[in-house]
């Protein structure tokens, strides 16, 4: 249904006429006005009624850094549960809770959305289109979240109030038979809120491969498609395959919770097809989530190296192996399950294979800076910090995928480590490359260099200090998903200073952030404004894409109005 979906809108947009259908960001139906030339409404109602991509990508983008804000909350409150061995803070009920909502927001609520958020403002001003192709349905793709975010957060949000529902304890990974059978109106209202953000990512997916097939600008061929365009085209064919089949899975286990169903009952093995369906979707989410940041770096770390990318072709090739492989790699997270050994080799080989793809983007960006003009500005040392987080956590990860390492280390917190490595030590950074880098294209404005430098060192510093130790816990054989740790047996005191470090660390982690905010929220009120059309200095390396002609456009426009001329023609 969904490449039918797919299939029915790449036709719509190659029909001459179909932009005259679809009525402009201004409300006017005519096919002359470009999508952002109309007049748009001012205040609440303009953010209501939207469908210009810049602002739906600015919704969005806010949207997630609430959500941040949310799981690093979660996260702080449970690091600090686990300073000392006994559970004497939150309570094991609510520390599960708290679990449960910091992956599920972190994965679904800030990384996915964040990602979308780069994607709707960038994309068309990448490939030269006036805006999405769908506008509308963008506009609704993005409506679906805050409803989403407040069924995931609804059982802590209501268990206050005393109504009967608590926060669901069931882990992001929803396994029966626990997640069936816990009696918990905040487990249905968590599995519907999911449900919606699935079909969030679908619609938004569709759009991103309809636009960029069809809304490229003349300019624009397959041949010189930026890469960041092409993470994000094979991340949407990505999803288009994984949601489905997720929403699916969760319709049946609201079933098997309401109706009586028995799709993933334990005796008839339901428990290891929940463990299939969810994995199947469970890795490609990881490669979702990691590629368009992949294509930030590759896109940014040039600039401020003075050289074009190391090896473009190849790295667009491995962008998609990437995207074809992560879908041969998911029983890996099964490896204990007890599953045909020889099963469990061929998952082993692919899971091992896939390291390749991401060792020519890592050699690729290494290349790149060897022997170039480097310059330390805050997005350069934040796509030099994923660089080297990525590396910690894919080579970690390779580890685990070999089966007799992966059976001592499972369920473990190097299997955290390894993860948070890649989803806060890379992903992260490289959203925050992208904000600092395109911060005068949003806003007009300049951020204070030297307060990004220190969310910088911050942030670097603290994720080394949080996750590094995880990988020694994990060595230890401290399980995760506890509450304490005081387990009658082993090195408890070890243990104890390790969570310590790794608590001091998601302290450091969250001064970084809170400098972050600071520094975002001020200078985008008050900054200086960008005095220049190309403001870093880019013109000169050739190394200039399609949005800051745009940038330099608009810029011309606000000066020639705030002149008293006319506005110069043009495109939006």
């Amino acid at each position: 249904m969904v490449l039918l979906l797919l299939g029915v809108g790449l036709w719509l947009r190659t029909v001459e006429d179909w932009r005259s259908y679809v009525p402009a960001a201004g409300g006017t139906a005519s096919g002359d006005s470009a999508y952002g030339t109309a007049e748009k409404p001012s205040g609440l109602v303009r953010w209501l009624t939207t469908v210009d991509h810049k602002d739906v990508g600015l919704m969005y983008g806010t949207f997630a850094l609430l959500s941040f804000a949310w799981g690093g909350i979660a996260v702080v409150l449970m690091r600090t549960e686990l300073v000392t061995p006994p559970v004497d803070l939150l309570g094991a009920n609510f520390y599960n809770a708290l679990l449960t909502t910091h992956g599920i927001t972190m994965l679904f609520l800030f990384g996915t959305p964040v990602l979308a958020a780069v994607s709707n403002y960038l994309i068309p001003l990448l490939i030269g289109a006036d805006d999405m192709a769908f506008p509308r349905i963008n506009a609704i793709a993005f409506w679906l979240l805050p409803p989403g975010a407040l069924l995931i957060w609804g059982g802590i949000l209501l268990e206050p109030l005393g109504v009967g529902v608590e926060g669901a304890q069931t882990a992001w990974t929803l396994y029966p038979p626990l997640s069936v059978e816990q009696a918990n109106p905040g487990v249905d209202l968590m599995l519907l809120g999911l449900h919606l953000t699935g079909v969030s990512a679908t619609m938004g997916a569709i759009n991103f491969v309809t636009t960029i097939f069809t809304e490229r600008g003349e300019d624009v061929t397959w041949a010189n498609l930026d890469i960041f365009s092409w993470t994000v085209l094979v991340q949407s064919g990505q999803i288009l395959f994984a949601f489905p089949l997720l929403g699916s899975a969760l319709v049946m286990l609201l079933l098997d919770r309401n109706f009586g169903t028995t799709f993933f009952a334990v005796e008839g093995g339901g428990t290891m097809l929940w463990q299939h369906l969810f994995w199947f979707f469970g890795h490609p989410e990881v490669y979702i989530l990691v590629l368009p940041p992949m294509g930030l770096v590759s896109l940014i770390l040039p600039r401020f190296a003075g050289r074009k990318l190391f090896g473009f072709k190849f790295v667009v090739y491995s962008t998609l192996a990437l995207g074809v492989l992560s879908f041969g790699v998911w029983a890996h997270h099964m490896f204990a399950t007890g599953m045909d050994p020889r099963i469990r080799a061929s998952f082993m080989a692919v899971s091992i294979a896939i390291a390749l793809p991401s060792a020519v983007k890592t050699f690729n960006w290494i290349t790149t800076m060897w022997n170039g003009r480097l310059r330390l500005t805050a997005p350069m040392l934040f796509c030099v910090g994923f660089v080297a987080n990525f590396i910690v956590g894919g080579v970690t990860g390779v580890f685990e995928a070999a089966i007799p390492i992966d059976l001592v280390l499972h369920d473990t917190y190097h299997v955290i480590a390894h993860f948070h490595y890649v989803i806060m030590g890379a992903i992260a950074f490289a959203v925050f490359a992208a904000v600092y880098y395109w911060f005068p294209l949003y806003t007009g404005r300049w951020y204070q260099q030297t307060l990004a430098k220190w969310h910088f060192w911050l942030s670097m510093a603290g994720t080394q200090l949080t996750f590094f130790p995880m990988i020694l816990l994990g060595y230890g054989g401290m399980p995760r998903r506890y509450a304490g740790y005081d387990l009658g047996v082993g090195p408890v005191a070890q243990f104890a200073d390790l969570h310590q470090l790794a608590t001091l660390g998601v302290y450091l982690l969250a001064v970084g952030q809170l400098v972050f905010l600071w520094n975002v929220v001020t200078s985008w009120l008050e900054g200086p404004r960008v005095e220049s059309g190309d403001p870093w200095d880019l013109e000169k390396d050739d190394l200039r894409t399609h949005e800051w002609a745009w940038f330099e456009r608009e810029r011309e426009r606000d000066l020639a109005v705030a002149d008293g001329g006319p506005e110069p023609e043009g495109d939006d």
